[in-house]
C-alpha cells in the first residue's frame, strides 16, 4: 500500500490550552461532526457511541497540552482495538503566531488485516472525516 497514513495540519486562532481542552474530550472525533452521541470513560479506555455503532478508543499517550495518541478500530465497529484492526491517531499541538498549530496523523492502514483494496477504502473514508472534524474543532475553538 502506497499510503499508510493521513496527515493534516490546521492553524487555530486560539490558545494551546483552549485547543487542548477540546482535543482532550474523550473520542471527540468519532462519528459525524460534532462527535459521538454518547461517551463512556473507563480509565484509558473510552467507548464512543454513534449511529455507526460503538467504537472503543484506547488512550496510549498523553502529554498535556502538547500530545495525545489514541488507538481505535474505526472500520470495525464494536471491536476492541488490536494489532490487526486498528490505527493510531496522534494529535500534536504547538504554539504559533498567537494561536495553535494542530497536527493530526492517523497511521497503520497497511497493517489492517483486510485486503489492500479495503485498506485504501478505509483510509479514504477517514481522509474526508478528518477534514470535516478539524473544521468543526477550529470553529469551536475560535468562538
Amino acid at each position: 500500500m502506497d499510503n499508510d497514513r493521513i496527515e493534516r495540519e490546521i492553524f487555530i486562532a486560539a490558545s494551546i490550552q483552549t485547543v487542548w481542552m477540546l482535543i482532550n474530550q474523550p473520542a471527540w472525533w468519532v462519528g459525524d461532526a460534532p462527535g459521538p452521541d454518547r461517551v463512556q470513560v473507563d480509565g484509558n479506555r473510552v467507548v464512543a457511541e454513534t449511529k455507526y455503532g460503538k467504537f472503543p478508543v484506547l488512550i496510549e499517550q498523553m502529554d498535556r497540552p502538547n500530545c495525545l495518541a489514541c488507538r481505535w478500530a474505526s472500520s470495525f465497529p464494536g471491536e476492541e482495538p488490536t494489532e490487526g484492526n486498528s490505527t493510531l491517531v496522534e494529535f500534536t499541538l504547538t504554539e504559533k503566531d498567537g494561536g495553535t498549530l494542530l497536527k493530526v496523523v492517523e497511521s497503520g492502514f497497511s497493517k489492517l488485516s483486510v485486503s489492500e483494496l479495503e485498506q485504501r477504502k478505509f483510509l479514504q473514508g477517514n481522509v474526508s472525516g478528518w477534514l470535516q472534524q478539524l473544521e468543526v474543532l477550529k470553529k469551536r475553538a475560535e468562538q
